[in-house]
């Protein structure tokens, strides 16, 4: 228990990551908000959240390999309140195994609400998302990311838009997870973590830093497996990939799911192959 906590404490300064490591640990749930459209008692509001992540990162884990399976800790997604968008691989020491996780910020959660309602409502006003993400584009992390534009229109919460974003939702995480937990698996990790250390600022390097372009096609093809294998799709995960490779200019945080090397209409299309393969009943493994 002592290594884990002193890890915890190697791993950023931030007392959120210690508090929702420990709870971790002790087995509690931490109680993470992610920002969420204001709602009265009988106004709609996302059905997607800590909980959904956390029951996906389940759900990726046991659709793992056995043998990648064993690596990774079997709640492989904790949380930590920060407001910048991040997915980071993380290790603690333990006994038989380390364990290996993914941290996931409030600042995620909000991304991934807003850009797959984005485009949810994109589906019955064309030119939303694309307006959303010149806006989004504008987010420096530094602060809650702002509330989609006109959120009062009852057209955006009617129930088939917010089944489209619920969809949209669980497709992002899959990928973006399984991605990550890829890192730990294929020793991605192992090889850079003495670069991961938090900077000056105490904020830390994104391993999509590091990776060369060859680590990270392994990386996404083992992701993108690994949801299909839980059920879903890439249409999401396109929308966030979409979402950064039409900023006129990225913030910093987009590198955390995105390198800046990556051609988005090539990955586009190796993901569409990956997918229909995998549907025709091909063994992509």
């Amino acid at each position: 228990m002592r290594d884990l906590l002193s890890a915890a404490g190697s791993v950023s300064r931030r007392p959120s990551t210690i508090l929702l490591l420990w709870l971790l640990i002790c087995g509690g749930t931490p109680v993470v908000s992610a920002s969420a459209p204001s709602a009265g008692a009988d106004e709609p509001t996302y059905k997607t959240g800590y909980k959904s992540m956390r029951m996906l990162g389940l759900d990726l884990w046991k659709a793992l390999k056995p043998k990648f399976r064993k690596q990774i800790h079997p709640e492989p997604i904790s949380f930590e309140t920060d407001v910048t968008p991040f997915v980071h691989v993380v290790e603690f020491p333990n006994d038989p195994e380390p364990m290996r996780m993914v941290f996931i910020s409030v600042g995620f959660i909000d991304l991934v609400n807003n850009i797959a309602h984005a485009k949810a409502i994109d589906r019955i006003q064309k030119g939303y998302f694309k307006q959303y993400v010149l806006s989004l584009a504008q987010e420096s992390g530094e602060k809650e990311l702002k509330e989609l534009p006109g959120l009062s229109d009852k057209r955006f919460w009617t129930e088939d838009v917010l089944n489209e974003q619920l969809s949209n939702f669980n497709q992002i995480v899959g990928v973006v997870v399984g991605i990550k937990l890829a890192h730990h698996y294929l020793g991605q990790y192992l090889k850079y973590k003495d670069e991961l250390k938090d900077d000056a600022q105490h904020h830390t390097v994104s391993i999509n830093n590091l990776l060369t372009p060859k680590e990270w096609d392994a990386a996404l093809r083992c992701g993108v497996i690994d949801a299909l294998n839980c059920g879903l799709s890439i249409e999401g995960v396109e929308a966030l990939y979409d979402a950064i490779d039409e900023m006129p200019k990225r913030p910093p945080w987009t590198v955390n799911f995105l390198p800046d090397q990556v051609n988005v209409k090539g990955l586009k299309k190796e993901m569409k192959k990956m997918e229909r393969e995998f549907f025709s009943g091909k063994n992509l493994e």
